[in-house]
């Protein structure tokens, strides 16, 4: 067995993208949940909203704009107005859908409209109606948007940097991650302490009491959802970059599913849980796999056990496996209190 290869595939997962990109989605829908208690089973569309924002800005809405109204908008120019675009306007717009009908009922209607929201989103941007496809490309997806990105960094395309784990392109986005991951995460500390953070702990804990102290527990939610629908976008956005695509089916709902993971298993109500969460679920991910697909070419794992084709299944049993035994033993997580598990679902 290549245990060079396994002990890589690990810090990858530890440290690298998709760690970032679900750590900034796992703080989000920790303001949701963990400081608000809204159950918000809908975070991929957030994470959508930042990818579409920035490709369709770069890659179709922009360009149109250039043509149909004489402007000279430059591709870089373009790109920083995709960022602005897919990380305030489409998550504010989401946010304001889902909330305003479902924010004065119960979590359970939130709930429901957030998984909806999600799906709608999602087969609405892989439709092949030409009106719709000329700015979302269907299933294929949009690209052509993350040179801008790319052309910052100071990498070589050519070599491998940190102990050979990252190529350039990919060292250069995991800086940069981890930078605005840092100042998500310090942002989050600031606001959960303030004044703010407090009212939302006691609208989670009892929105008809912190009701009676004169607080709008209405307009409360309504802050938490956008901001939370933020940090999704931002992750998504790094997702869509990394990936090069902005593609309808890298935001299923199982993307929200693992960024629950994530929250759960690092613990609810804590600002770093998320974060040591999300680096934990990937870092697993990614060692399960290697070192079973090892173990099976070493013929370690007989076939009679498992083949090749059977390790994607067999990693997600464990973890299923693992799960089961966290909410056995440790369903507050591994930093969470059972106390921040608990909701007001009236």
């Amino acid at each position: 067995m290549d245990w060079g290869s396994i002990i890589e595939s690990l810090f990858r997962g530890l440290i690298g993208e998709s760690f970032i990109v679900f750590a900034l989605a796992a703080i989000g829908l920790n303001l949701h949940f963990g400081y608000t208690g809204l159950l918000n089973f809908g975070q991929a569309v957030f994470m959508a909203a930042g990818a579409y924002g920035l490709a369709m800005m770069v890659a179709t809405i922009g360009p149109a704009a250039n043509r149909n109204f004489g402007w000279d908008l430059s591709e870089s120019t373009l790109f920083w107005l995709g960022i602005f675009v897919g990380v305030v306007v489409f998550p504010v717009v989401f946010a304001l859908i889902m909330g305003i009908p479902t924010l004065r009922l119960r979590a359970d209607y939130l709930a429901i409209v957030t998984i909806a929201v999600a799906e709608i989103f999602r087969i609405v941007v892989r439709s092949p109606t030409p009106s719709i496809k000329k700015w979302t490309n269907s299933s294929d997806g949009l690209t052509g948007f993350s040179g801008t990105f790319y052309d910052m960094s100071p990498f070589s395309t050519q070599d491998r940097y940190l102990f050979n784990l990252f190529t350039g392109n990919q060292m250069f986005l995991v800086i940069v991650g981890w930078g605005v991951l840092a100042i998500g995460a310090t942002i989050c500390w600031l606001l959960v302490r303030s004044p703010w953070g407090r009212v939302l702990k006691a609208i989670r804990e009892d929105e008809d009491a912190a009701r009676s102290l004169g607080k709008n527990a209405y307009s409360y939610k309504m802050q938490a959802l956008i901001l939370g629908g933020v940090f999704g976008a931002v992750g998504g956005m790094i997702r869509a970059i990394g990936f090069s695509v902005a593609q309808p089916d890298n935001f299923i709902t199982d993307v929200t599913f693992f960024v629950w993971v994530a929250l759960i298993l690092g613990g609810a109500g804590k600002v770093l849980a998320p974060i040591v969460g999300a680096s934990l679920v990937y870092g697993l991910l990614n060692f399960s796999d290697t070192f079973l697909r090892e173990g099976v070419a070493a013929e370690v794992i007989p076939e009679s056990i498992m083949t090749g084709t059977q390790v994607g299944q067999v990693r997600f049993m464990l973890m299923g496996l693992g799960l089961a035994l966290l909410a056995a033993f440790r369903p507050q997580g591994i930093f969470g209190n059972k106390e921040e598990m608990a909701l007001d679902d009236r």
